[in-house]
């Protein structure tokens, strides 16, 4: 039997149903915080490109609250070089669109270069 995903004793469609003051009052406090300020202008037009039904929608609004009906869909963040897709999913509700787009690598080291360490030393350039 598969277990029924709940996010804070709600089921997704629960959630999809929500509006914003609803799940403003079941978000975490610095998510309760930032939806109580209310939205800036990038994101209000994010959020109308959203209800409009928009398929292909990119974004630099990194610090936008994943909010219940962004559920399901896949928005493209911007993260210093390129969009990454994201696809939103209900466990990523009361985090930051920014949190699923990196902005930096894992670092990843090659061989040591010739003279990089005392046994190299010896070995020629060519």
């Amino acid at each position: 039997m598969a277990k029924i995903f709940t996010w804070k004793g709600k089921t997704e469609d629960e959630l999809k149903l929500m509006d914003i003051q609803a799940f403003t009052a079941i978000a975490p406090a610095r998510m309760r915080r930032s939806l109580k300020r209310g939205f800036t202008e990038a994101q209000q037009s994010l959020l109308q490109r959203i209800d409009a039904g928009d398929k292909n929608i990119k974004t630099h609004c990194r610090d936008l609250v994943v909010i219940p009906k962004m559920i399901g869909l896949t928005l493209r963040v911007y993260n210093g070089k390129e969009f990454v897709p994201v696809i939103i999913t209900a466990e990523m509700l009361g985090h930051y669109l920014g949190e699923f787009s990196h902005t930096r690598k894992a670092v990843t080291h090659s061989a040591a270069g010739i003279g990089a360490t005392r046994s190299s030393k010896a070995v020629s350039a060519r």
